[in-house]
């Protein structure tokens, strides 16, 4: 149970980090952002794939479990993309503000599609704890999504400052999303030692949301400003690098 309370509080430690340096380094340079988000989105897809996919079809034996729950997954965070709520009132801002400033309603979708996917991530760092042997806990996902946290943690900083949130309701903001990483990992923790006959369906389920977002935002993401191939030999030395853990 230690190892699990070690992992939360990583996983909400490194968004506060990447927060903290976000005041400081407000806009980075296109090359560097995009060589960074490609390396990590190397570490998810290693993270994803040889941390919970591969173990999920070890314990099942079932590649229809696995390809279930891996579309479920992914299927999971399209649907949070989609009622993705506009939760003004985070900001503290006056409403007459929120509604005639549509940068401001593009800034709050973009931090709460950051924030609705902390959950399924930290799930799929408890699922991935609880599915490993006593003495023998694997760090490989807590320890991938900890790495990609940072750069979020930065990217969440300097689109909230640019819209007039205050410098501590923006850090509160950032704590708060850290926060929701710890909820999920408790609960994929929770559920994935209280059934081990559903515990390969979950590590699915966790690979497919990390698939997904990797896939949907952070590729996409790492290719949109001409850098292309930086990113792409950034996300490579990412999926080495966890090789290394395993």
């Amino acid at each position: 149970m230690t190892d699990i309370w070690i992992s939360a509080v990583g996983l909400c430690g490194s968004t506060v980090i990447g927060s903290i340096i976000g005041f400081f380094l407000k806009e980075l340079p296109h090359k560097v952002n995009d060589t960074i988000v490609g390396y990590c989105a190397g570490i998810m897809l290693a993270a994803s794939t040889l941390g919970l996919i591969v173990p999920s079809y070890e314990m099942s034996g079932s590649w229809i479990i696995v390809v279930v729950g891996v579309m479920t997954g992914a299927f999971f965070l399209n649907v949070l993309d989609l009622v993705t709520p506009h939760l003004h009132t985070i900001t503290g801002l006056d409403p007459e503000e929120h509604k005639h400033n549509s940068h401001l309603n593009g800034v709050l979708l973009f931090v709460m599609a950051i924030a609705l996917h902390k959950l399924p991530e930290g799930m799929a760092a408890g699922v991935s704890m609880s599915a490993s042997p006593l003495g023998d806990t694997d760090w490989s996902v807590s320890m991938g999504i900890a790495l990609q946290n940072i750069p979020e943690g930065m990217v969440i900083i300097a689109p909230l400052l640019m819209a007039g949130v205050s410098r501590l309701r923006t850090f509160l903001i950032a704590i708060g999303i850290g926060l929701i990483e710890v909820i999920g990992a408790l609960l994929g923790y929770g559920l994935g030692e209280s059934s081990e006959f559903f515990l390969p369906f979950l590590l699915a389920f966790a690979g497919g949301a990390m698939l997904y977002v990797t896939s949907d935002e952070m590729i996409p993401e790492s290719h949109t400003h001409g850098y292309q191939k930086n990113a792409t030999y950034a996300l490579l030395l990412g999926y080495v690098t966890l090789l290394l853990f395993e």
